[in-house]
């Protein structure tokens, strides 16, 4: 079983910073990519950073030169430093990890729970 636990959301500012963190635990044989994605009221959910085992990261559009994704692949933990935040930033940022549990088998996808990020002044 693999779990994904995220933290660090919350209230902030227009043009303020969060950064958003997501441990990985359980059985773990590797990870191939660990990322995060955001789900808006009344909207699909939607990419917003991945980053590779080999540190390759990959931006939404509507984020780059503002979030900066980076791992601890010792704490199998995933970080989002998210700064001048907007108010159309706000959403549950959902922590995933795409995990390969055992040796034996393949690679799935996990979620975290999420965690609310509110850009309001």
């Amino acid at each position: 079983q693999v779990q994904l636990v995220e933290s660090g959301g919350g209230l902030v500012q227009p043009g303020g910073s969060l950064r958003l963190s997501c441990a990985a635990s359980g059985s773990i044989f590797s990870i191939n990519a660990m990322g995060w994605y955001r789900q808006a009221p009344g909207k699909q959910r939607e990419l917003v950073a991945t980053i590779t085992n080999g540190g390759s990261p990959t931006y939404a559009y509507s984020v780059k030169g503002r979030f900066t994704i980076s791992k601890d692949g010792a704490k199998n933990t995933v970080y989002l430093q998210m700064n001048s935040l907007k108010p159309e930033d706000t959403a549950v940022y959902y922590c995933n990890g795409y995990i390969r549990p055992t040796w034996q088998g393949g690679s799935h996808d996990y979620w975290g729970q999420g965690t609310q990020v509110t850009v309001s002044s």
